[in-house]
């Protein structure tokens, strides 16, 4: 069996973008397609549309090198490729079900491109989708609009479980490779892929049907969500009991190795451009299988409640919301990136602004992309200082590392009332005993200020 080196990534946004530079950067011939004219030649100029820890040195090396080329044309990838990633997004319809149509566009435009080369080629969808999608609905395309038989191409779905922030690590590091492949042939191939990729340091894999694989996907995000509800769940009951503070409680939960520390981090809720559609994707298929999935509808309630916690917790600090000046420090969904898709911070902003709240904003890497969703509704700031001046209140909203360094002195300096809202428990409450100070999960004792 022949081996790939040439290798197409089709949408080079937070997903494609990390895996194509990964992939050329492990001398692999690379070519990266997206049909955004502006954002393929921002990337020809090592430039990245998207902001991601390590991403633009590395897409400047592998451009140097050569290993990363650039195109806007499905039948150049095609035939300078032997294997393809469709790394398109799949936003969520009105109705929580996933829109396919990124997904059978690309297909389409790869089989149409695949009629006119004679060669295996295979497809590798990393974009997520429902269960049985790649079996049936990309199988079906690709037979037709290529005319080829299945001996002549490959599939499989192989999802990817990357946090934005640390995609390069995890792509690099990956806890494991679920393949799910619709032959032998293709699972080899992809195998080959990643043993090529990892080398040594290679992570188990699973290796599936299509079928599987994309419901792993789906089960793995409705899980960690879960985690994230049920330990603010525990946050709300925390901030009714004195002396109770859901980070203890989470520590010793975390201990118990069946259920680990990770995701049990109380704050405004999951957030982002997965776990939301993902999670009402998921409660979607369900129905369409007529089940009825009450935990998922109440991890969606949970996770909404949070807002509302955090509206009230701010009442109880600075009074009656109207009027009052509130500074809200983050933006990104999530530190590490400038993706504000689904942000928390977001949502909770538009919920001040219906109580007549001046806000004032601040984030190291997303002010821009905030912009496009707020407008003129929020005042945007260069700095933490310019956006802590003359404020009641201010709120952590997205835990950057440089927001650690906030204490109080530099509150009472700059605030026109230093009160202080922790909404990701990134601050020891003990640091701010001077002030005004709350936090989620925190017990009512623990409420401090003059």
């Amino acid at each position: 069996m022949y081996m790939i080196d040439r290798v197409g990534v089709v949408g080079l946004g937070y997903v494609g973008l990390p895996l194509a530079c990964a992939l050329a950067s492990k001398l692999f011939k690379v070519i990266g397609l997206d049909t955004d004219l502006e954002k393929i030649e921002l990337i020809k100029k090592g430039e990245t549309p998207v902001y991601e820890e390590g991403l633009q040195e590395l897409l400047k090396k592998v451009l140097e090198e050569g290993s990363l080329k650039l195109t806007s044309s499905y039948r150049e990838m095609i035939e300078e490729s032997d294997a393809c990633f469709v790394c398109v997004g799949t936003p969520s319809n009105p109705d929580g079900s996933v829109d396919l149509r990124y997904v059978k566009e690309t297909v389409e435009m790869i089989s149409e491109s695949l009629r006119w080369v004679d060669k295996y080629f295979l497809l590798i969808i990393r974009s997520t989708i429902p269960p049985g999608t790649t079996s049936n609905l990309i199988k079906s395309i690709l037979e037709e609009k290529s005319g080829k038989k299945p001996r002549q191409y490959g599939l499989c779905f192989n999802p990817e479980f990357l946090r934005e922030g640390r995609a390069l690590h995890d792509i690099f590091n990956p806890d494991r490779i679920i393949i799910g492949a619709i032959d032998e042939k293709s699972k080899e191939l992809l195998l080959d892929i990643y043993k090529r990729f990892h080398g040594e340091s290679m992570p188990p894999v699973l290796i599936t049907n299509p079928t599987n694989a994309e419901l792993i996907k789906y089960a793995s995000n409705v899980f960690l969500a879960t985690k994230i509800s049920f330990i603010n769940m525990i946050s709300q009951l925390c901030q009714r009991l004195p002396n109770a503070d859901v980070k203890v409680v989470a520590e010793g939960i975390g201990m118990d190795k069946r259920i680990g520390r990770e995701f049990l981090d109380a704050g405004l809720g999951w957030g982002g451009s997965c776990f939301p559609k993902d999670v009402k994707a998921f409660l979607k298929f369900g129905e369409e299988m007529g089940l009825c999935f009450k935990l998922v509808e109440s991890i969606i309630e949970i996770n909404e409640s949070q807002i509302e916690n955090a509206v009230k917790l701010a009442k109880e600090l600075v009074g009656n919301l109207n009027g009052k000046k509130i500074s809200i420090l983050g933006l990104a969904f999530k530190p590490g990136t400038d993706d504000v898709r689904e942000s928390r911070a977001i949502r909770l902003i538009e919920e001040f602004l219906k109580y007549g709240v001046e806000i004032k904003a601040h984030d190291p890497k997303a002010l821009e992309k905030a912009k496009k969703i707020l407008g003129n509704r929020v005042n945007y700031c260069k700095t933490v200082e310019e956006c802590l001046t003359g404020s009641d209140l201010c709120i952590l909203a997205t835990e950057w590392p440089e927001y650690k360094k906030l204490n109080q002195e530099t509150l009472k300096r700059h605030m026109r009332i230093p009160a202080l809202l922790d909404c990701r428990r990134l601050y020891d409450p003990e640091e701010f005993r001077e002030i005004k100070f709350a936090a989620i999960g925190l017990g009512p004792k623990e409420v401090r200020g003059p």
